[in-house]
């Protein structure tokens, strides 16, 4: 039985050793080791646009004040899904080297059983809360798991000496544990299973709870901690205390098109976006709000009314974190970052034979309901980006970041620098001095793929990737790649032509101007690089697909 824990971030970045921050190793005998703390949340499915600081008007004044006296990461790239994400996340490596080459959930029939396929973080990689474990950290987690579901590859067993964990991919937010069909999760509490959570369990609540508590119980000894705090929100369903139910009521009624019109506005204002810079248009799937009749758009803008009120609510326990972190004089001593972990949901999920009721609208938001916002709102959350989750277009991939705290200077700044969701571990080692071995548990380690962003925190470097660097990326058999500002991707039927295309994503951030046939050079170029990245990484694309449906995708070295 689960008790509830509530209140009783280039000096060195090689793949062996980091030194970054030697000069505050605590030395032999001493009480304090003033090695930074790390804070790493991460919200599951935010779009890039949901935040005040990027453009929303969702009330998110925690994120807002981070962003103030931190740096707005305005070309941060993950992968288009939360496990392949969370992988490269923790490790450094490439999600089909780290063991979650795709989602476990959709490991096709031609993938099982190979090498980056496993389904969980596999013993080619090493978890940075390991490593940091290792050195003498305290390592907390709590909240999402979605990177194994046996007792090998539970947190515990990656490096984390505290957790509360909801071990898969989603559920209920609440007391009942239920899962997509009904079943029920499994939760885990210091490496255990557990029967149940407490009565009254509200986990954006609980986990930020047990945060804290693992904190402050491990504050007397001095040591450092690294405390990744993984949400579940946004994440369907959409899920909220009473409290919190009608906070957006009526905001969201002048539809999709006005709200999404006014927040890039906003991105405009804020330089977010280029006045002059491209916006995809309404997807052909999606009405426009006028042609709604009266009770569908009374139920769509309640999904978005409670969509935002949890972004809200998430924003909320972030600062009572903060609040805590301050209160106890290690605010400043701690480096802070937030990411989303892919683009927002557009996909419809939910499975009409499960046991949820959303037959009752006023009971939408409460436990046992399941609702989720579609593709109209998830295209407002994803900003002036094509498509959204589960996609390689930028939509999918394009998520919002903010680093504050310790090593940033010239806090407040927005930083164009093109970062990668694998640059989070070797950041965090550089700023531990913690170092990232060729061999571990007489396993050979594979290196780090991600680079430190320390030289762009501390304002001595503009970016950490010159022109000739590049990221690739391959999920349910779509692939993309992107050098300087070329991006090329290719996008299975009905969702893309099948062949590759090629934008300029620094003058069409929304990928409506296919260049492919006028830059042929670059096309191929590009297209080359990819090949190199699918060899280098092992990718095996798969015979079936959520997205590209069951048969044979082009190979690996064709157009």
């Amino acid at each position: 039985m689960y008790v509830s824990r509530r209140m009783v971030l280039e000096v060195a970045a090689c793949a062996v050793t980091v030194l970054l921050g030697s000069a505050l190793f605590s030395l032999p005998g001493r009480a304090q080791d003033r090695r930074p703390n790390v804070v790493l949340i991460v919200a599951d499915d935010l779009g890039y646009s949901d935040l005040g600081s990027f453009g929303g008007e969702i009330k998110t004044p925690n994120l807002d004040s981070l962003a103030s006296v931190g740096i707005r990461f305005t070309q941060f790239y993950t992968s288009a899904v939360c496990s392949p994400s969370r992988s490269m996340m923790l490790t450094g490596s490439d999600n089909h080297i780290a063991g979650l080459g795709n989602m476990a959930e959709f490991t096709a029939p031609n993938q099982k059983g190979k090498p980056g396929y496993e389904g969980h973080l596999n013993d080619h990689v090493v978890s940075v809360a390991s490593l940091l474990k290792d050195s003498g950290y305290h390592t907390y987690m709590a909240g999402k798991w979605h990177l194994g579901e046996e007792p090998n590859y539970y947190p515990a067993a990656r490096g984390f000496s505290r957790d509360l964990t909801l071990i898969p991919g989603g559920g209920s937010y609440f007391d009942d544990m239920w899962g997509e069909r009904g079943q029920k999760q499994p939760y885990t509490q210091d490496g255990k299973l557990i029967d149940a959570v407490r009565p009254g369990f509200y986990s954006t609540e609980d986990y930020t709870d047990a945060i804290i508590k693992d904190i402050e119980d491990g504050r007397a000894d001095g040591k450092p901690f690294f405390a990744y705090l993984a949400y579940q929100a946004p994440h369907d369903p959409f899920q909220l205390p009473d409290d919190w139910l009608d906070k957006y009521k009526g905001r969201y009624d002048r539809g999709y098109d006005v709200t999404r019109a006014e927040r890039i506005e906003r991105m405009k204002r804020l330089g977010i976006l280029h006045p002059q810079s491209t916006v995809f248009p309404r997807l052909p799937n999606v009405p426009a709000w006028v042609s709604l009749s009266d009770e569908e758009r009374r139920q769509s803008a309640r999904k978005m009314e409670l969509y935002a009120a949890m972004v809200e609510n998430m924003d909320s326990h972030i600062g009572r974190l903060f609040n805590y972190l301050r209160e106890k004089n290690i605010y400043d001593n701690t480096l802070i970052i937030f990411l989303a972990d892919n683009g927002p949901e557009g996909n419809k999920a939910f499975s009409i034979g499960s046991p949820w009721d959303n037959s009752k609208f006023e009971n939408w938001g409460k436990k046992g309901t399941f609702i989720q916002y579609g593709p109209a709102w998830a295209q407002v959350s994803a900003g002036m980006f094509r498509d959204f989750k589960g996609f390689l277009s930028e939509g999918g991939i394009h998520a919002p970041m903010i680093i504050s705290g310790y090593g940033v200077n010239d806090g407040g700044r927005t930083s164009s620098a093109l970062a990668h969701i694998m640059d989070i571990t070797p950041t965090i080692l550089a700023v531990a001095g913690a170092a990232h071995p060729a061999i571990y548990n007489g396993q050979n380690i594979a290196p780090l793929q991600g680079k430190s962003l320390v030289p762009v925190l501390n304002d001595t470097r503009l970016s950490v990737r010159g022109p000739s660097d590049w990221l690739g990326w391959e999920i349910f058999g779509n692939r993309a790649l992107r050098q300087g500002d070329w991006k090329l991707v290719w996008i299975c039927p009905p969702h893309g032509p099948g062949d590759w295309q090629l934008y300029d994503v620094n003058a069409d951030p929304a990928e409506t101007k296919d260049l492919a046939r006028m830059r042929p050079d670059i096309k191929e170029k590009l297209r080359k690089h990819w090949v190199e990245y699918a060899q280098t990484n092992n990718v095996i694309l798969p015979n079936v697909s959520p997205i590209c449906g069951k048969g044979e995708l082009p190979g690996i070295e064709e157009e």
